[in-house]
């Protein structure tokens, strides 16, 4: 089996050096200055028990890739950017290739099986910072992440099984999962905390924003019949597998969404993460505004016209009262 990294940023970067580092076929995506680094110096991978740079085949596009059927293809870009990775992945693979959404959020998958006939759910928690091209930190030991997998809508299937071990060789906590969404909707409360740091900055007191995000959800999910693993199983599951470690000189970057800011990429996955609450919310007659204002202002300040950090947790709170910006 070769894996095909597509969009191989922090968490693609962290997946595909690992799989690599541990004697399995990869090839990388990627675009710009990383891929750059990775055709001329390599992909470094950098954990607090090692650092090594890998030599791996990498691509700017699909087209450049003579696919076979023993190929499996991760998602790992952004969500933002998933509907013209698929449409350009369709075009250069066929719609019969296994595709496994290693990404966050709940809308890869949907518009994944609109285009392949086989597509995977896939919960990712792995610490991964992303602000050099060609380096990819994760701060994590002695477990890499948690990439649990299972079919979507539901199921397992002998795909799944043969990822997931080769996932669990190479430093993950990889488990098949019948019902990985239950996963993926759990995740998303996390992630509904991603863009405050974008909106508040570093060292401010959100756990008020915190708790609003994450009610709004929950009405959301109840009022939508949306079933979602308990907040204490998730962590229990990540208990011994992922504990966070230092790295010296290496600081933690922040949420990926932080990571965006940093890198001046212009976009955030906002729309997919405190957006799909707005969806649900806007669906089933639930007000959900303060993921709404903060989908907002994570917008703005991708695209410049909001300073990153420059409101308190008190500000927003109130924009969200008061139905702005």
């Amino acid at each position: 089996m070769r894996f095909i990294i597509y969009g191989a940023g922090g968490i693609g970067g962290g997946i595909g050096g690992s799989l690599h580092r541990n004697g399995h076929d990869v090839a990388l995506i990627a675009r710009g200055t990383q891929l750059e680094a990775f055709q001329s110096t390599g992909l470094t991978l950098h954990t607090p028990d090692f650092r090594e740079t890998f030599q791996i085949l990498s691509y700017g596009h699909p087209s450049e890739i003579d696919f076979t059927d023993d190929d499996v293809v991760l998602l790992t870009m952004k969500s933002q950017h998933t509907a013209a990775a698929l449409d350009d992945l369709a075009a250069a693979a066929g719609t019969e290739i296994p595709v496994f959404c290693a990404q966050n959020g709940v809308a890869n998958e949907r518009m994944a099986l609109r285009r392949f006939t086989r597509v995977y759910g896939t919960v990712v928690y792995m610490p991964a910072t992303y602000t050099v091209p060609g380096q990819v930190v994760v701060h994590a030991s002695p477990g890499l992440g948690v990439l649990d997998s299972g079919r979507y809508p539901r199921g397992i299937d002998e795909v799944v099984e043969e990822v997931t071990a080769a996932l669990t060789a190479s430093a993950f906590r990889a488990e098949p999962d019948s019902d990985i969404m239950r996963k993926k909707y759990a995740k998303l409360l996390t992630n509904l905390g991603n863009v405050l740091l974008v909106a508040c900055g570093p060292g401010s007191d959100t756990s008020e924003l915190q708790s609003a995000v994450h009610a709004e959800a929950l009405a959301c999910y109840e009022a939508a019949g949306i079933e979602s693993e308990p907040i204490e199983a998730m962590a229990a599951m990540r208990a011994g597998v992922i504990e966070r470690s230092a790295i010296e000189g290496v600081p933690r970057q922040g949420s990926s969404s932080w990571q965006s800011i940093l890198r001046g990429t212009g976009n955030v996955e906002a729309d997919f993460l405190n957006g799909e609450i707005a969806l649900l919310g806007a669906e089933h007659g639930v007000p959900a505004p303060v993921n709404r204002v903060v989908q907002r202002l994570a917008n703005a300040a991708a695209r410049g016209k909001h300073k990153p950090g420059s409101l308190t947790p008190e500000q927003v709170l109130a924009l969200a009262a008061e139905g702005g910006p």
